[in-house]
Parts: C-alpha cells; structure tokens; sequence
C-alpha cells in the first residue's frame, strides 16, 4: 500500500514537473515583440504620406505613389503570403515599401526594424524575396538587350541627336560594389583599391538606360578579363545581338561600322571604339577623343543617377554576393522603368551632367555625393588592336575634325575643352 502512495506522489510530482516545462517553452515561443504592431511606426507614416504628402511619399521611396503602384501590381501575385490562424501576414505592399526604403538608403537591418516593427531576420528575408520578385516580372520589359538591327538603329539615333557622334550603340564602362568578403575567401574579392568587391559591367544608352549588365565577377579581376569573359562579348563574337550592318558617314567615301564605345581599359575592335592615348596627341586626335569623351560620359552618368537613387550600393554591403547580385538586378529594372516614363522624383533636375550653350560641362548634383564603393574598374590597355579597327579610328578622327572646321564643334577646340575631356575619361 505504501509502495502504491509512493508511486502516486512521484507520479504526480513529474506531473507538475513536465507541466512547468512545457509553459515555459511556450513563453519562449513568442512570435513577435510587443512594439511590432502594423499600425505604428514606417508603414503608418507611408500611408499617411501617400495620402497627405505626395512630394514626402516620393523622397521616402523615390518614386511616386502611382508609379509604386504599377510596380506593386506587377510584383504583388509573386510576394503575396497567406494569413494563418495565429498572425495576419505581411502584406505585399508593406514588403514591396521596406525593400526600396532599405534599397534607397542602405540603413543597416536592425535599424529598419525598429521603422518598420519587424524582426531583422524576416526583412533580410523579404528583401531578397522581393528583388528577385521584381527582376523577374520586370527584366522582359526593361532589362532587355536589344536583338533587332531597328533597336539598335534607334539607340544610334539618340547618340547622334543627344551627343553628336554617329554609328554609337552604347557606352560600356564597369563599377567595383564593396562587400564584405564572405568567409573563408580569403583575397579572392580584393580589388585593385584594397577593398573587397564585386564587379559590374554595363552597356548604357543615350537616355542613361541600361541595355546590358553582368555583375558578379570577383574584385580581382582586371576589367578586361571581366569583359574577356562576358556573354556581352561572345554575343559580340558570335553575331547574335544583329548590329547594323556598316554604312557611310557624311562627307566619307569609307563605311563606318556601328560600335560601343569605351575607355582606354577596353580593347580596341570595330565593333569597340576607345580614346587615343594622351601623349602626344595631335589635334585631329584631340577633337575625336573630345567627341568620343561626351558619348561615354552617358555611362557614367547612368551609373551616377542608379547609386545615388540606390544608395545601398554606395556602402559595405554585408550579404553575399550571390545576394548583391539580386539587389542589382532589381535596382537596374527599376531604374530603367523609371527612365523611361521620366520620373521626377527619380531623376530631378540638375542631377545629371549638362553642358551650358558653349559646351562647358556643368556636372551633376550625383558627383557632389561621391561614389563611395562605387570605384572605377582597374585602369590598363588593351593591346594587340586589329589594323581595321585602327584605320576605322583614323577615319573617324579626320570625319570629327572636317565637322569641326564646318562649324558643328562650335568653333575650335580650346585649351579648356581639353581639360574636360582629359578630365571626364582619367
């Protein structure tokens, strides 16, 4: 009989043991802080904003509120998420504005989960979801390398009405976006500047839109072995983009290929147009590295415009780069979208590089901001360029220099232009 109390007290005491146990792993299981409410804090001011505050609205997103909800009407299907029984779900809309205020300001996660009450590992979460959402549904529309000699066509067509230089297809250049390495990889994303990085090469068009990206290729690289190795450059090769065929310039008797052009980094091809080199330069040479000079600044400007608007890209970024390569694509869909409807709020005036009525470069409000981990690719030549692509260069030099003398250039090229385009390709 004692025996059976005894077993029933143990019993019992377990009981309660296990009991207690189990509480406090509830307790634990906590799903959400008692601050992350939805209807306090970013989400509230954004709603507010759109409402009340359209010129507020834009700066917090860098957009306005119609052109947000285009881009939540294409991405929405992709990053809906069902409510369950114990919590309602973020919405698309609240996912879509925490991802392009971290884009536009590159604020750490931590500090934009106390704007926006949600817990960090869930905006990392979010974030990426959603740049891949948006690359996805936007990259048909505005991430597409042209592939029909009529877009082409109207690419050089905008090259010669905006900056004068004809048979232009785009201007190529490439940026270093700092990272922290990611573990164990040693040097294999140092660049040339000591940092850790990513490359990024890009083919602009004359309204400062992106055509072409790669982005991914460590920071050791050189920026020719970047573009050595690009499907850019095997499409090139290959004869897939169908590039215009040549054609005759005004006041030439030789067919003049279209082309990219480049800087001193880059090779020199006939589809690939790039500077003479500054020392002793004659002043035909001058005049055609001036003209190539105003072409190319197109992609610095394009360039520019996309880290000043994103300014994630202008700091550490602490993700992989697998990750940043996501962020990139998105942003580049984003800014192409925004560039091609003319948004106000994206690209203000005053932002990008003008020239006043005698040709002096008024630089845009992007330089005063400085590039931060946006660096310029590795600087180098290319040699062993083909005696066609020479001959074509020279060509083109005597063609610039006889429109000078016409008066296209608007008089001669002074000591001072010069300096500009001395300026503008270093």
């Amino acid at each position: 009989m004692e025996d059976q109390l005894d077993t029933d007290c143990m019993m019992v005491v377990l009981g309660l043991i296990l009991t207690e146990k189990s509480q406090s792993k509830r307790k634990k299981r906590l799903w959400r802080k008692s601050w992350r409410r939805r209807d306090h804090g970013l989400y509230m001011l954004l709603r507010e904003l759109e409402m009340t505050d359209r010129a507020g609205f834009r700066d917090l997103l860098r957009m306005n509120a119609e052109e947000f909800e285009y881009i939540l009407n294409k991405v929405a299907p992709m990053i809906t998420k069902q409510d369950t029984r114990w919590r309602l779900a973020i919405t698309a809309k609240e996912r879509l504005a925490l991802t392009l205020r971290y884009l536009a300001t590159g604020e750490s996660f931590a500090s934009l989960s106390y704007q926006f009450r949600v817990g960090e590992s869930t905006i990392s979460m979010i974030v990426i979801e959603t740049c891949e959402a948006l690359h996805q549904t936007l990259k048909d529309e505005y991430l597409k390398t042209p592939t029909t000699e009529q877009e082409w066509l109207d690419i050089a067509k905008d090259f010669h009405h905006k900056w004068q230089f004809n048979h232009c297809l785009g201007a190529i250049d490439g940026k270093h976006i700092n990272i922290l390495p990611p573990a164990h990889s040693g040097s294999t994303f140092r660049n040339y500047k000591g940092r850790f990085s990513v490359q990024m090469m890009a083919v602009v068009d004359a309204r400062y839109r992106f055509s072409y990206i790669s982005v991914g290729a460590q920071g050791r690289a050189s920026d020719a072995g970047v573009f050595a190795e690009s499907d850019f450059k095997q499409a090139l090769d290959s004869g897939l983009l169908n590039l215009p065929a040549a054609a005759l310039l005004p006041g030439s008797d030789m067919e003049i290929p279209y082309m990219f052009v480049g800087d001193d980094a880059y090779p020199l091809r006939l589809d690939l147009m790039k500077p003479y080199p500054f020392r002793n330069m004659e002043h035909q040479q001058r005049v055609f590295n001036y003209r190539l000079s105003r072409a190319r600044r197109v992609v610095e400007n394009g360039f520019g415009i996309w880290a000043n608007r994103w300014r994630v890209f202008l700091t550490n970024i602490m993700l992989n780069p697998d990750k940043v390569q996501k962020m990139v694509f998105a942003t580049v869909c984003l800014h192409n979208y925004l560039r091609q409807v003319r948004s106000d709020p994206y690209t203000p005036a005053g932002l990008a590089d003008t020239e006043d009525e005698n040709h002096r470069l008024v630089e845009g409000t992007w330089r005063g901001d400085g590039l931060g981990a946006m660096l310029p690719l590795q600087p180098g030549r290319c040699g062993n360029s083909s005696m066609a692509a020479k001959a074509v260069r020279r060509q083109y030099e005597k063609l610039l220099c006889y429109a000078s003398r016409q008066g296209s250039l608007a008089g001669q090229l002074h000591l001072e232009f010069f300096k500009l385009f001395v300026y503008v390709l270093i």
